[in-house]
């Protein structure tokens, strides 16, 4: 087993305890911006995390959601290091504040501007998913009993039969002409980026189009390692690999997440709505 997949997910686990404690206690929410909520569980498991990695991983930069860089100077430089690690503490804090348990605590580890090292643990189930890009791919899933399992999308090429996932608070308007175009039947709304990955992961769904720019750079690059170790595809809507390191935090053009006897079929329907 891969041990710097096996550091990063004891420190993800550590950090879900953390969000699960908070959980079950009052708690406020403050706002960072419009539609922008952050809670203690947030900022404490920011703090875990990002101390954990700085201590197993000496000299890595980690671009975290609630310490971010002070400037864009400041992260064009820490993205051309090479090795970065991305961090959202708690994605799905709309969900975490509603009491729905679709939130996620992810690490993604990206690699010359590609992810390549990803866990999302989903603190409620105590599930964590697991994956790790390269020539011998690693993708599991690990129950709150330790017992693990692969990670396999689905081979489902029939859009009439598969199951699109889609944000619950910030549905892009493209996802009901999408759906039309390919016969697309089911359509499940769900908070959190990485909790939505996750279902195309275990091959619970196949398909998770976001459009816009609303998505940031530590939103995706755990699940996409994730995805891509467990055979799926990612990329922007125009089919372009995502660029960990091209100075911005933003994704600028959304994202798709398939498996692989999907995307073709969605790329293409994308491009005919544009």
């Amino acid at each position: 087993m891969d041990n710097e997949l096996l550091t990063v997910l004891s420190i993800a686990r550590e950090a879900a305890e953390i969000v699960r404690a908070v959980y079950r206690t009052p708690f406020a929410v403050e706002m960072k911006g419009p539609n922008d909520p952050v809670t203690r569980a947030d900022r404490e498991a920011n703090t875990l995390i990002c101390a954990r990695l700085a201590e197993a991983f000496p000299g890595d930069p980690i671009i975290a959601e609630e310490t971010p860089p002070e400037s864009a100077a400041e992260a064009r430089r820490m993205v051309q290091q090479g090795r970065v690690f991305f961090v959202d503490p708690l994605d799905g804090t709309r969900e975490f504040a509603d009491r729905n348990p679709e939130f996620a605590v992810m690490i993604g580890l990206a690699v010359g501007g590609r992810a390549t090292l990803g866990v999302v643990v989903i603190p409620e189930s105590g599930e964590a998913l697991c994956g790790r890009v390269g020539a011998s791919p690693i993708a599991f899933v690990e129950g709150p009993d330790g017992a693990r399992r692969p990670l396999r999308v689905t081979d489902q090429h029939d859009p009439s039969k598969a199951t699109m996932m889609v944000s619950r608070s910030h549905r892009p308007h493209l996802v009901e002409p999408l759906a039309r175009r390919i016969g697309v039947r089911r359509i499940v709304p769900c908070g959190s980026v990485g909790v939505k990955v996750a279902r195309v992961a275990t091959g619970e769904a196949e398909i998770y189009v976001h459009g816009g720019t609303g998505a940031k750079l530590w939103d995706t690059c755990g699940p996409e390692a994730i995805l891509i170790a467990a055979g799926g595809r990612f990329s922007d809507l125009d089919g372009a690999p995502i660029d960990y390191a091209y100075g911005g935090l933003r994704l600028e053009n959304g994202l798709v997440a398939t498996n692989v006897a999907l995307y073709d079929t969605v790329i293409e329907a994308i491009s005919a709505l544009s």
